[in-house]
């Protein structure tokens, strides 16, 4: 059963922020039209969706923070894309970007999606950002609705 998201029903009010990082652009740009594209088949329009580009991964959390906090944002989906490198780097970046969403996300008490591909190679990548594994920027988004519903329903 599909329900249809609308910002003035319950206790869901206000916008939804998209932090996007620049850094693998060709793959984060594929992830954001697929959060945007369904966000928008699921009834919010275009005036309630801020598109806020940062410059890596480890400047999501600030971000998403930085909009989250504001009283007219109902919820933040982080889009990035962290490939694995011939060091541990990638792993330190995703470790402390995925805490940090989350403990965002219980302090505010607004839902911050994870939409941070934390991949092994740009195959993978590309797979997951509208191949043949999907779309995880679409996924973002699909939970971040599916969670507005649930949190507006205990309201």
């Amino acid at each position: 059963m599909t329900t249809t998201y609308t910002a003035e029903k319950g206790c869901v009010t206000g916008k939804i922020g998209i932090v996007v990082s620049r850094y693998n652009l060709n793959i984060t740009g594929k992830l954001l039209q697929g959060a945007i594209d369904t966000l928008q088949s699921n009834g919010v329009p275009a005036e309630h969706i801020v598109v806020v580009w940062a410059p890596g991964a480890w400047e999501l959390p600030l971000l998403c923070q930085d909009l989250v906090e504001k009283p007219d944002v109902s919820a933040v989906i982080s889009l990035g894309c962290v490939i694995r490198g011939e060091t541990t780097h990638d792993q330190h970046i995703n470790t402390s970007v995925s805490q940090a969403l989350m403990q965002l996300s219980l302090k505010t008490s607004k839902p911050v999606a994870f939409g941070l591909l934390t991949v092994n190679t740009l195959e993978q990548a590309i797979h997951r950002s509208g191949g043949r594994v999907g779309n995880k920027g679409e996924e973002a988004a699909s939970a971040i609705i599916e969670m507005l519903k649930v949190r507006s329903q205990l309201c």
